[in-house]
């Protein structure tokens, strides 16, 4: 944002009394590059450049803070009924307008409180039918057995975040985790168990993810990718490692693994310091893809 028209957008956030944010989106960690007095008082603080998604975080909750981030992700205008500190707000996100082919450039973030029962009525049915929209949109992009991104969803995220780290020379780590003997498992369980197994490894995953603006999704098979920021290989062989411990001690039996009395997983791990030296986002997984794993 040019710093004349970042002025006068301060000029009128600090003329308002709504409680809102703006995100740039094209930057690896989502900075709040400005934020309104309201806002500051919900949050408890100053969030100037502090990561979109680690303050929703702090505000609302690692699950939420999840969903909110993939629906930025998905470049989507909806909202979202939060609470914070014991107040209700229904927090919407509109894109502000085309910065490249990827999407919007920037994002605004509306803490909107309630202001009796029809207001709150009038917010709880326009969620209601953002989210019903945002539903049949993520149709396609979803997972039907674990809820996660799908492949191709999946390669299109990392294709646009590497595009900008590329630009900004910023790290991008990914994790491959392969569940451990799988079509055993499902020679002894069968299919539907099978896709409950998992349902729930894909879970514990998205469980274990640091950051909200993390993403994790299903690729073909048995297999789970994690798609991370600004973290060094060992700090993500580390991350992958407490994953896959997560996975063990879920205790989902399984007699004919090679490995343990337990599903368990393993990994491939990589990490890029500047992505623009590498050919491609998908060259960078599929090389990864076709690497040695460790066990986890």
């Amino acid at each position: 944002m040019s710093q004349p028209h970042a002025d006068i957008l301060g000029q009128v956030l600090a003329a308002s009394g709504e409680a809102l944010v703006v995100i740039r989106v094209d930057h690896p960690d989502w900075p709040i590059v400005l934020s309104s007095d309201a806002f500051q008082a919900v949050a408890g603080d100053s969030v100037a450049e502090q990561p979109f998604a680690d303050v929703v975080e702090r505000l609302v909750g690692r699950d939420l803070a999840l969903d909110i981030s993939q629906s930025i992700r998905s470049r989507q205008e909806t909202s979202f009924p939060v609470e914070v500190a014991g107040r209700e707000y229904l927090l919407a996100l509109k894109p502000l307008g085309a910065g490249d082919s990827a999407g919007a450039a920037f994002y605004c973030a509306f803490w909107r409180g309630g202001a009796g029962a029809g207001s709150a009525l009038r917010g709880e049915m326009h969620q209601a039918l953002l989210r019903a929209k945002r539903d049949l949109k993520d149709l396609s992009r979803q997972d039907r057995v674990t809820g996660l991104l799908n492949d191709s969803a999946f390669r299109e995220i990392l294709k646009h975040d590497w595009a900008v780290a590329a630009r900004e020379k910023a790290t991008l780590a990914l994790v491959v985790f392969t569940l451990d003997d799988f079509d055993a498992y499902v020679d002894v369980f069968g299919r539907h168990a099978a896709d409950t197994c998992l349902r729930r490894v894909g879970r514990a995953v998205r469980r274990c993810l640091r950051r909200a603006s993390d993403v994790v999704g299903r690729l073909e098979g048995a297999q789970i990718a994690v798609l991370s920021h600004a973290s060094a290989g060992e700090q993500v062989r580390e991350f992958a490692g407490r994953i896959a411990t997560s996975v063990r001690e879920l205790g989902l039996h399984h007699p004919r693994s090679s490995v343990a009395r337990f599903v368990t997983v393993s990994y491939r791990v990589a990490a890029v310091e500047d992505p623009a030296e590498v050919e491609s986002a998908n060259v960078f997984l599929d090389e990864l893809l076709a690497g040695p794993a460790d066990q986890g």
